[in-house]
């Protein structure tokens, strides 16, 4: 299969729709047609069912969707890494997590990497909410801390660093913040304090609070009492008197783990990947 067919193929199956598909990839929609008829040809099965009103995909198609994104995520960063290695000539390591996310963490990790004899130089970039997952699958980056069970690690090569448990993050005042712990069902559907909600490929789940992009919008809307969220509990040194964190009982503990594409031979990622697990 050709990466142009994969483009093609993932457009109509986001898409569902043969128009917007060709309108998104700016083509005409009769070559599209047929470029998709030609694939399904090639590999014996059908991808799509069609019908006059509607398209869908077929289970086939299912499959294959979720392993074109990965082919087409594995070409772009194979661009970028090598464009990235050209221009520099030595490149460094390109490390993305999460802004205000295992900070202590990260601290010692980075002062421990840097007595290594295979150390390197390393970038490392501060994101938002879920694009660390993203900017490793696409060559943004070549090393990832994530934190499941919230990101996907499907796909890299991983080891396990640190688990903590979770609190809720409360206005400093508030009448929660006087239990010494809380569960779920006492934060959910609040009207006077409804939940954050955190965008996942793009998009926010419907609800009532507020939509958050970013760690310092988050904090500051707390301390404003106009939402609460439930975070690992390495948050409480980026909180001000402002904010208040009670213990929850019973969401999910949080795993903070390094995150490299399978296929790396960097000898400064083998060490970096051998600090944080030593650490």
């Amino acid at each position: 299969m050709e990466t142009r067919e994969l483009r093609y193929f993932v457009a109509v199956a986001e898409e569902l729709h043969f128009g917007r598909a060709a309108q998104r990839l700016g083509m005409a929609q009769p070559p599209l047609s047929r470029a998709i008829r030609q694939l399904e040809r090639r590999l014996g099965v059908d991808l799509l069912e069609r019908t006059s009103r509607s398209v869908t995909l077929t289970e086939a198609g299912t499959v294959l969707l979720r392993e074109a994104r990965a082919a087409l995520d594995a070409v772009a960063a194979a661009e970028r890494r090598t464009r990235r290695a050209g221009a520099s000539g030595t490149p460094g390591l390109v490390l993305v997590t999460k802004a205000a996310a295992a900070g202590e963490l990260l601290a010692k990790l980075l002062d421990a990497y840097a007595a290594e004899p295979d150390a390197g130089p390393i970038d490392v970039v501060l994101c938002s909410v879920g694009e660390q997952e993203g900017m490793l699958r696409d060559g943004r980056a070549d090393v990832a801390l994530l934190h499941t069970p919230f990101d996907s690690v499907t796909g890299f090569d991983i080891e396990e660093l640190a688990t903590e448990t979770q609190v809720a993050v409360l206005p400093a005042g508030h009448p929660l913040t006087t239990r010494t712990h809380l569960r779920l069902a006492d934060i959910t559907d609040r009207p006077d304090l409804p939940m954050a909600r955190w965008p996942r490929d793009g998009v926010c789940p419907d609800g009532p609070g507020p939509e958050i992009h970013d760690q310092a919008q988050l904090l500051q809307l707390i301390a404003l009492g106009r939402t609460t969220v439930v975070l690992p509990e390495s948050v409480r040194p980026y909180l001000t008197d402002r904010h208040a964190t009670v213990p929850m009982l019973d969401a999910p503990e949080v795993t903070t783990v390094i995150a490299w594409p399978p296929h790396s031979t960097s000898r400064a990622l083998a060490a970096l990947v051998r600090t944080a697990t030593r650490l």
